[in-house]
């Protein structure tokens, strides 16, 4: 039997506790808002485990001019400038509104913020909390304040399987419980699930994280955007121990910001002679240490001569985490390799963070709002999810909720199961990507994608970034083809919905509608 939760019946619904759902439900105070989470609250994010930080101009030396540029110029020609030049102007207010909700940024002497260099940014701009522990620290202040506001209603231990729409129109959420299957009626959803690192057996990300909000949201009729561009973090902690299924510790960006270098086994700067050199834009970095590897040789980032001694107090969770891993990185260089660790596609939104589809908002990682174009600027993310929860939560105080419709229980899904998913990604859809492995890929999901079973879920988004990969024919940003090592000169976003994905699906691998008849 399915519950139904009316008491939240025209509360604003949340689903995601990452930076992004967190300042979404605190901008929308005093509205009603019941905020759901399939893990503790704070838990199980990307967000927590940030160590970057958040890009702002604050600099005196600085400007949202400067920091546009660099962000355009990571893109590679795909950002939408109009919306890069909006997010980035935001910083200002999105610092200030952290820190009313109880975030202390790292200053120094002086009062000043201390920021941070990291790769291709043209300026120090980079604002921590606790070093290399922002993500944690800020998620952490966040959680507190949401506890303690009396108009956010907090729901643990809920994983949403599916949004349920009447006449058309959006009516409420399908939610698996720990008591079984229950709906919540509501008009008005915002999705903040965070990225798709579950998909691949090398991730820096939660595991469980695999494209929830960009299925929930495909499936409702929203169109995505742009899904082929998944970022591999060059320098994910290549700890012997690991096995796949399980997130790699990440080496941040700071650490190379802070003049550290990459060597191969035989101690050679393989990267020395690139523009920018360590510090050159990520997916750069990730497939000169990918063809590295390829060659039969471990990767590693020598932070001796640059830190030396002073690794454990610029950063302490790193160092702990080599420890761990049973590396000194005061003294010995750290093995590193790519993983998975951003997704620069999503669900296609507008500027308050609207999808396509009347009622439904996305903001975050599961969201493409055109900033990060084919390659997000490091530590941009945390800067795009504070400022448009905040975007997102301000449209929605400007709207009136609709009167509820009757909401149809469906038959709840079953719970997803990935590890099938995981081969097939990994293989198919990795740093470097050709033509046979793709149709590969989208031969091998669609079928699992159109089956009810419990990897569907997980194929539908793995197809959709398969389809998209298909459908470039061309090396940019993140994206890069062996078959296609050059960009087109006409750089286009693609969008596409549910239907047209699993229609180019059958076109590009005809073979599996034997599967599927």
């Amino acid at each position: 039997m399915t519950e139904r939760l009316d008491q939240f019946a025209g509360h604003v619904a949340v689903v995601g506790s990452g930076l992004a759902g967190l300042m979404t439900a605190l901008t929308l105070a005093p509205q009603p808002v019941v905020l759901l989470t399939r893990a503790a609250l704070g838990a199980e994010t990307s967000s927590a485990w940030a160590q970057g930080g958040i890009a702002a101009s604050l600099g005196g030396d600085d400007s949202v001019g400067l920091h546009l540029a660099d962000t355009l110029a990571a893109g590679d020609g795909l950002c939408d400038a109009e919306a890069a030049a909006a997010i980035l102007g935001d910083a200002p207010q999105a610092i200030a509104a952290l820190e009313t909700f109880g975030v202390s940024f790292d200053r120094g002497p002086d009062g000043s913020y201390m920021l941070g260099l990291e790769a291709a940014h043209s300026r120090r701009r980079i604002v921590h909390v606790a070093g290399d522990g922002s993500g944690a620290a800020i998620v952490s202040a966040l959680v507190e304040r949401v506890r303690r506001t009396p108009s956010i209603t907090v729901i643990e231990g809920v994983e949403v399987r599916r949004l349920l729409k009447t006449d058309d129109a959006l009516s409420g959420l399908l939610c698996a419980t720990p008591s079984g299957a229950a709906i919540i009626p509501t008009t008005r959803i915002v999705l903040a699930t965070g990225g798709l690192g579950g998909l691949y057996e090398a991730t820096t990300t939660p595991t469980g994280n695999y494209g929830q909000g960009i299925m929930l949201a495909a499936r409702a009729g929203a169109e995505l955007a742009d899904m082929e561009f998944v970022q591999f973090h060059p320098t994910a902690l290549n700890s012997a121990g690991w096995c796949a299924g399980h997130p790699l510790g990440l080496i941040s960006e700071a650490v190379r910001g802070e003049g550290a270098i990459l060597i191969n086994e035989k101690r050679e700067r393989f990267l020395a002679d690139q523009p920018g050199a360590e510090l050159a834009p990520r997916d750069i970095v990730a497939r000169a240490i990918s063809a590295e590897i390829q060659k039969g040789g471990g990767v590693f980032l020598d932070a001796r001569e640059a830190l030396g001694q002073g690794f454990p107090d610029r950063f302490p969770g790193i160092t702990r985490l080599c420890r761990q891993a049973g590396v000194d990185p005061a003294r010995q260089p750290i093995p590193v390799r790519p993983a998975v660790h951003y997704h620069m596609g999503g669900v296609a939104t507008d500027l308050q963070g609207r999808s396509t589809v009347d009622g439904l908002w996305v903001v975050g990682e599961a969201a493409s709002t055109g900033l990060h174009g084919a390659n997000r600027l490091a530590s941009n993310s945390l800067l795009e999810a504070a400022a448009m929860g905040m975007r997102a939560a301000r449209d929605i105080l400007a709207t009136s909720a609709r009167n509820p419709r009757p909401c149809v229980a469906e038959r709840l899904p079953l719970p997803s199961q990935l590890t099938p998913v995981r081969l097939i990604v990994s293989r198919g859809l990795g740093v470097l990507r050709n033509a046979g492995a793709i149709k590969g890929a989208v031969a091998s999901l669609l079928p699992l994608a159109l089956e009810e079973g419990p990897s569907s879920d997980p194929a539908l988004v793995a197809l959709s970034i398969a389809v998209f990969a298909a459908l470039r024919e061309e090396s940019r940003g993140a994206h890069a083809r062996t078959d296609y090592p050059l960009p087109l000169a006409d750089a286009r976003r693609r969008r596409m919905t549910l239907k047209s994905i699993l229609d180019a699906a059958h076109r590009i691998a005809p073979q599996s509608l034997a599967h599927t008849a």
